[in-house]
């Protein structure tokens, strides 16, 4: 793992490159079309490591991941979806699936702000992002039957499952979809005055 550390992207002839943050956040897409080719340890045990460090309140990490290679549990998966979600495809053409989940116990809800769902979002946020850096896709996905995750997956009831991506390599190339303006979201001092 260290070794994988070192380098700041483990390099491969699929996109795995040095760039900028911005660039980095430019690149990334959600995907749902992937080559069947498998991802290498290495490549896996980063992204995850990425995750691993992700900020949290009171530094509590109450998130869990769990992956799933196994072609009949990925099957199994998407009954979890309406047939009509078009991420159930994705499921089955990846390679992988990186399923999340949250500790209720190892997290609070202060003033009515749940840290369990900010924590383990930006440890999946890390997770997508160190994927774009290493030329895989992923598409976060959490419109599916949480008790039926549950249930396949063998996760207590006292821990939540938030969501799941696929992870492999793309099979398409997406252009970036539109983003608001940055004068329709960053306000000067108060809300509503002025750009920053």
């Amino acid at each position: 793992m260290k070794d994988i550390i070192k380098n700041k992207v483990v390099e491969n002839e699929r996109g795995g490159i040095d760039m900028s943050f911005l660039e980095l956040a430019q690149k990334r897409r959600s995907l749902r079309s992937y080559l069947p080719d498998p991802v290498e340890q290495e490549k896996l045990e980063y992204v995850l490591e990425c995750a691993r460090l992700a900020p949290s309140w009171k530094n509590l990490q109450c998130w869990r991941f769990i992956v799933v290679e196994d072609e009949a549990a990925r099957q199994e998966l998407t009954t979890a979806y309406a047939e009509t979600n078009p991420g159930r495809k994705a499921l089955l053409q990846a390679p992988l699936i990186v399923v999340l989940c949250g500790v209720p116990a190892e997290s609070e809800v202060w003033e009515g702000k749940d840290y369990m769902m900010l924590d383990a979002g930006l440890a999946m946020e890390h997770l997508i992002l160190a994927a774009a850096e290493q030329g895989l896709g992923t598409c976060w996905q959490g419109l599916f039957a949480e008790d039926k995750v549950r249930e396949i997956l063998k996760v207590p009831e006292n821990v939540r499952v938030l969501a799941m991506t696929p992870l492999g390599y793309p099979a398409e190339e997406r252009k970036p979809r539109p983003r608001k303006e940055m004068s329709q979201i960053v306000f000067k001092g108060t809300w509503g005055s002025g750009n920053a």
